[in-house]
């Protein structure tokens, strides 16, 4: 375990900071010492993961806490279809390790550098209408206290820390160890198309209840859109070519995108023929492979991103207003619309707690302007009864989230007993959390 000060950034390069004390715990033992270092010198204290939130989540101007090196014990139970594993480690290990079992996480996001706690912290979901977010494979979590204390639980154990420390924004206590329920390893048929807005607009009950996950791409300034519908299958019968992976997904989706963008930011009026022109470059694609490598894709184009959970009935209404958003804006938007869908569930600070949710997520290239873009469309989503994803911009505080989240008061009272110092706070937490 080391002590040292060092500056951080995260992915995006939107968020920075400099601690006083960085510390890279090898145990729990240590992480439980770090904290309690930390409340002894009234510093506070930060566990970062692999920098992918755009908020100041992990911000930390006291001691931080960087649980890379941090080793639990792995274990892989294949016949309950249950794995234990430091919350340190990240989702690209960990598809790797269950890979090798026979197992296979059951939903995933489109990226996979995120660490296991960073992305359940969060609420990190991927789309499928009836799966809910990462955090609900969590069965058991073991965490570090504000006062040091080493707590597991689960739903027979603790249950009330266990509902607020899945999605609970490092917060209530240091995530180091989480066991996650796993199914067997599956293939995914992916059929990726483009289509008309409206016609998927038409059809949006069908196409979430009709595949396992579903998704599609608006394309600012245009009426299409890129559908990507992942089904399981039995058989890995047909593999994509090396050749039409790399074309589109390295060099269309990240070598020839990123020229796009720069020069969409240096010529901005460009940026609708832009974006028409990356409306129709993705063509129709039908392919399978191993469902983690389906779910995720490289990302090598920075960005800032905001994202919405929405009641699924009032997707049509935002896409709406979004479009008249984007239409409206004094500067040009680069990047397509996200759209992605989840089933309910009951994590107190998940962005679908209580209800099936649609998700719209909007970004801009780095080195753009975004922010009257995203307040605009936070306004919208905020009428309509929206959740911001708590890894991704937004500008709402405590006062008006503590209304759209019905347990709110339970997670403040939770953290409160086990962090009594306030330790695990920071200026974002202080926004979103109040104190």
């Amino acid at each position: 375990m080391t002590g040292t000060p060092a500056a951080w950034s995260n992915w995006a390069g939107n968020q920075h900071s400099t601690a006083l004390v960085t510390v890279r715990p090898q145990t729990v033992d240590d992480v439980a010492e770090a904290v309690r270092r930390a409340g002894a010198d009234g510093r506070t204290v930060r566990a970062i993961g692999s920098g992918h939130s755009f908020t100041a989540a992990a911000v930390a101007d006291g001691h931080r806490l960087d649980l890379a090196d941090l080793e639990t014990d792995v274990t892989v139970d294949v016949a309950r279809r249950l794995v234990t594993v430091p919350a340190g480690m990240t989702l690209h290990t960990l598809n790797e390790l269950l890979a090798g079992h026979g197992l296979a996480m059951p939903n995933l996001g489109d990226i996979d550098a995120q660490t296991i706690a960073g992305a359940l912290s969060t609420g990190t979901h991927g789309t499928g209408g009836r799966l809910g977010c990462l955090s609900t494979f969590v069965t058991a979590l073991t965490l570090v206290t504000g006062t040091g204390e080493v707590l597991r639980c689960s739903a027979d154990e603790h249950r009330d820390v266990f509902d607020a420390a899945r999605v609970g924004l490092g917060a209530v206590g240091v995530l180091v160890e989480v066991t996650l329920r796993c199914v067997d390893a599956f293939v995914l048929r992916a059929h990726e198309r483009p289509a008309p807005l409206a016609e998927v607009l038409d059809d949006l009950p069908g196409l979430h209840e009709r595949h396992d996950h579903a998704e599609f791409y608006w394309f600012p300034y245009t009426d299409r859109v890129q559908v990507k519908a992942n089904d399981r299958v039995p058989t890995d019968d047909r593999p994509l070519p090396r050749w039409r992976g790399w074309l589109d997904d390295e060099f269309l989706s990240n070598t020839v995108f990123a020229g796009a963008c720069r020069l969409g930011r240096a010529v901005p009026a460009l940026a609708p023929r832009i974006s028409a022109v990356s409306a129709r470059a993705l063509t129709e694609r039908t392919y399978t492979g191993r469902s983690d490598r389906v779910f995720c894709t490289p990302r090598r184009v920075r960005f800032v991103e905001m994202e919405y959970g929405l009641p699924r009935e009032a997707l049509p209404t935002a896409l709406t207003e979004l479009r008249r958003i984007v239409d409206r804006m004094p500067f040009k938007v680069l990047f397509p619309v996200e759209v992605r869908f989840t089933a309910a569930d009951d994590i107190w600070l998940s962005h679908s707690y209580g209800r099936d949710s649609a998700y719209i997520a909007v970004h801009q290239y780095v080195g753009m302007p975004y922010e009257p873009y995203f307040r605009a469309f936070e306004q919208v989503a905020t009428e309509l009864g929206g959740r911001p994803h708590w890894g991704k911009l937004h500008w709402r505080d405590a006062e008006s989230l503590a209304s759209a989240y019905p347990r709110f008061a339970d997670f403040q009272s939770v953290r409160a007993r086990l962090d009594p110092q306030n330790l695990f706070t920071n200026p974002y937490l202080r926004q979103v959390l109040g104190s």
